[in-house]
């Protein structure tokens, strides 16, 4: 049994400690936050195993400038932060090569593939099984313009081992009563899974994981300090050792390898969302629109609109406009939107995104008492009860169910001398 600090209490950092828990470590978890209020609280709630196509591809090149140009497009690169995403739009541009392609095609596949059976596990070990819904999923498209794309991605996903429906304006609103009559067509994944309501969720695996003995510690980690067979971390409250640590601080995580001679090149991929605490009821189960590039998704607090790609750091405040956008989406989409702007909540959050659309899944080179959980990008929820179990496999020297050579933290490159003092992180 070792002592092991995990450093994030987002889904990921949760599900992580749950897991070495349940291999019989001693384990604490730090955040400056509460169990699941960063990124983990506001997400679309949806499993998103359907989701396999890296975001940089031939395609999404293409796209891009008719989608940085439209206001109301799920796309948005800040104008004045675009000096310092240039060397990570580089790297998005290079990993946007057909064979880099293909492979994160299988790495996310083989990742999400797993997901579901690993919540499975996850939730049944702590008697929350009710947390996970199968709700399934529908993908809709507004104009018959998208007939061929629509085709296309089912028989992708077909080929994939994904069970997708064909439907029509008239089935769409029948499995759908809660949608819009003008929609043309859409894809219906019967075997799609969400969670109740995230922000839930987490707090339900913070709660188990203490009443197992874990320790809550709501206090940053700034630095770590790899020394002999442990490590030490140094947070806003004072000095703490442990044997190991696992990064797992989401956005944040790449300043924590930067100080122990990582360079990473992960960006912040801004969230947004709404919502909509009286319309809870007002769909069966997640839409995705593909021309609108949004999830509605019914939940226990409500009905959640989200989307938007906005890389733009960690800095700049909200952009209120989103919101109107997302309301905008919600409008068109809905049956009946009336009464959309009462009542709602704005929120944005932080995904933490790396230029290949892969996770960190990988012990430290130099030093194996640190490992790392992040990068999951808008896969974070999904992939969580998964990477919990394969890192904690890893640490116990266990063969891979799945090969983690796609996510190792080495793959670009980015090894220089640790600083003596490092960036400021935060988790």
């Amino acid at each position: 049994m070792s002592r092991i600090a995990v450093i994030g209490a987002g889904v990921v950092g949760m599900t992580v400690a749950l897991a070495l828990q349940r291999r019989g470590h001693a384990v604490s978890v730090f955040d400056s936050k509460g169990p699941g209020e960063g990124a983990s609280y506001g997400n679309a709630g949806f499993l998103a195993t359907e989701l396999i196509d890296p975001l940089a591809s031939p395609a999404s090149l293409r796209q891009a400038p008719r989608l940085w140009l439209d206001p109301h497009s799920a796309l948005a690169l800040p104008a004045r932060y675009l000096p310092r995403l240039a060397p990570w739009l580089a790297r998005f541009l290079a990993a946007a090569r057909p064979g880099q392609v293909e492979r994160g095609r299988r790495a996310l596949a083989s990742l999400n593939g797993a997901a579901v059976d690993a919540w499975r596990r996850c939730l049944a070990d702590i008697g929350a099984e009710h947390e996970l819904v199968a709700s399934g999923y529908l993908q809709v498209w507004a104009s018959p313009r998208g007939r061929a794309d629509a085709r296309a991605r089912m028989d992708a996903l077909r080929r994939w081992g994904h069970e997708v429906e064909w439907l029509e304006a008239a089935e769409l609103r029948a499995l759908e009563p809660g949608l819009s009559g003008k929609l043309s067509h859409g894809l219906h994944f019967p075997g799609a899974h969400q969670v109740r309501d995230p922000y839930a969720l987490v707090r339900r695996l913070a709660e188990a994981f203490e009443a197992r003995g874990g320790e809550l510690h709501r206090t940053g980690v700034n630095r770590l300090a790899p020394q002999g067979d442990g490590v030490r971390l140094h947070t806003d409250d004072g000095v703490r050792d442990a044997e190991r640590a696992v990064v797992a601080a989401g956005a944040w995580s790449h300043r924590l390898a930067a100080g122990l001679g990582l360079t990473i090149p992960l960006e912040t991929e801004r969230g947004y969302h709404l919502t909509l605490p009286g319309h809870g009821q007002a769909l069966r189960r997640p839409v995705g629109s593909a021309e609108r590039r949004c999830v509605l998704t019914p939940m226990s607090c409500g009905l959640r609109i989200v989307g938007f790609t906005e890389l733009g750091g960690l800095a700049l405040p909200p952009r209120a406009r989103r919101y109107a956008s997302l309301r905008r989406h919600a409008e068109a989409l809905l049956h009946d939107p009336a009464g959309l702007g009462e009542g709602a909540e704005e929120w944005m959050g932080f995904r933490p995104t790396l230029p290949d659309s892969l996770p960190v899944i990988d012990v430290h080179p130099d030093h194996p008492s640190v490992a790392f959980a992040f990068g999951h990008q808008h896969l974070g929820l999904t992939q969580a009860a998964i990477t919990a179990e394969l890192l904690a496999a890893r640490l116990a020297g266990e063969p891979p169910v799945l090969d983690l050579a796609p996510f190792r933290v080495t793959r670009f490159a980015g090894r220089r001398s640790a600083p003596r003092e490092a960036c400021r992180g935060r988790a």
